[in-house]
């Protein structure tokens, strides 16, 4: 075992480390702009596809593995080198690894979260706690004291850290990479779980177990709620035509009449941005009036800037299509990425509708392609 260092250097150690965690507790607001413009560049980055997304994200998985040894490390440091931590310190440390995570992780869930959904909801969490990460007030006078509080906040932030660190570093799809956070996460919990419940009686080992089981369970059926922390929409089309050679839509259309919607079919084009290296599984999921209608499997490959470009042709359409379609953009796990919109009218009031458009906006009407 190393010998402790001198007493004076020690004590200008300790020294040293309160007049740090006095300047974080004295601007805090400088460790959030650095977690959000870190994110920021990274988010950048990862679209750029430069290797140095991938260093920051391995940065903020090592800041999280000294957190969750916190306890250990510190003996270990007091015993090699002769300096003991102070716990001020300690908090502040823990404060400023869950600052710098949620200010990283908010540019990626900000960008693919589709609002109007119940995504917004985690998102909208994810804010909050970064909130409440940079008041102090609330993070050690609410948050703190309550252990299972506290437990909660730090778990959500390690899974949407995990969620989007895993596809850049491991290239991992989605699916994966949630279920290894999940995993994480919830394992990680144990120790606080564990200390909490104790095990003096076996009705607590299974109240322990059952705890876990929830947590996991509650965890996978939420994943509908998450959106995939590093796959987003660039550009989407709906379009009665499409240019194989050029990959890409024609004319635009959010709605079309029943006859055209039969004789053309309908092209759903989506282009997903996604790290270098990534593959995925991704589904056009077409639903009439909230109902599946059909489930086309897409591959996609990460790296273009602009997004990997994948479409579907749907042609069979059920004998009642009018009214209100949906083509969502899932995961394999079934996280949405995003949806496209469109509405099936009457041959008679599509006509009119896009008469009147026409008429409105001083348009020459394009000659409609024959049938294939």
């Amino acid at each position: 075992m190393s010998p402790p260092l001198p007493v004076p250097l020690v004590q200008r150690g300790q020294a040293l480390l309160l007049h740090l965690a006095a300047l974080i507790r004295r601007y805090p607001w400088l460790v959030a702009i650095f977690g959000f413009a870190s994110g920021l560049a990274s988010f950048l980055l990862v679209e750029r596809q430069a290797g140095l997304a991938s260093v920051l994200a391995l940065v903020m998985l090592l800041s999280w593995l000294w957190l969750t040894l916190e306890n250990l490390l510190r003996e270990r440091i007091a015993r090699t080198f002769g300096i003991e931590l102070p716990p001020p310190l300690l908090r502040y440390a823990t404060q400023l690894i869950h600052q710098e995570s949620l200010f990283f992780v908010l540019p990626f869930f900000f960008i693919t979260t589709t609002w109007n959904s119940g995504q917004a909801l985690f998102s909208g969490l994810l804010a909050v706690a970064a909130l409440v990460s940079i008041i102090d007030p609330l993070y050690y006078r609410w948050l703190a004291p309550r252990r299972w509080l506290f437990l909660a906040f730090h778990c959500l932030t390690l899974f949407a850290v995990l969620l989007t660190a895993l596809p850049i570093i491991l290239k991992l799809t989605t699916p994966q990479s949630y279920r290894l956070a999940l995993a994480t996460a919830v394992l990680l919990a144990l120790p606080s779980l564990f200390g909490s419940i104790g095990l003096q009686r076996w009705r607590r080992g299974l109240l322990l177990l059952g705890l876990c089981l929830a947590l996991g369970l509650g965890g996978w059926l939420a994943r509908v709620w998450v959106p995939p922390a590093t796959l987003w929409l660039t550009e989407v089309a709906l379009s009665a035509e499409f240019d194989g050679y050029r990959r890409a839509p024609g004319q635009r259309i959010q709605q079309l009449g029943v006859e055209q919607l039969r004789r053309q079919g309908l092209f759903a084009y989506t282009a997903i941005s996604a790290p270098r290296g990534l593959n995925e599984r991704i589904y056009h999921v077409w639903r009439h009036e909230g109902k599946e209608i059909e489930r086309i499997a897409l591959s996609i490959h990460g790296g273009r800037k602009q997004g990997y470009r994948a479409w579907t042709h749907k042609r069979n359409f059920p004998a009642d299509a009018l009214g209100r379609w949906q083509v969502q953009v899932l995961t394999e796990a079934g996280q949405l990425i995003g949806v496209l919109r469109f509405r099936v009218l009457a041959a008679q009031a599509a006509a009119g509708v896009h008469d009147d458009a026409v008429r409105n906006l001083g348009l020459v009407l394009p000659v409609q392609p024959k049938n294939q």
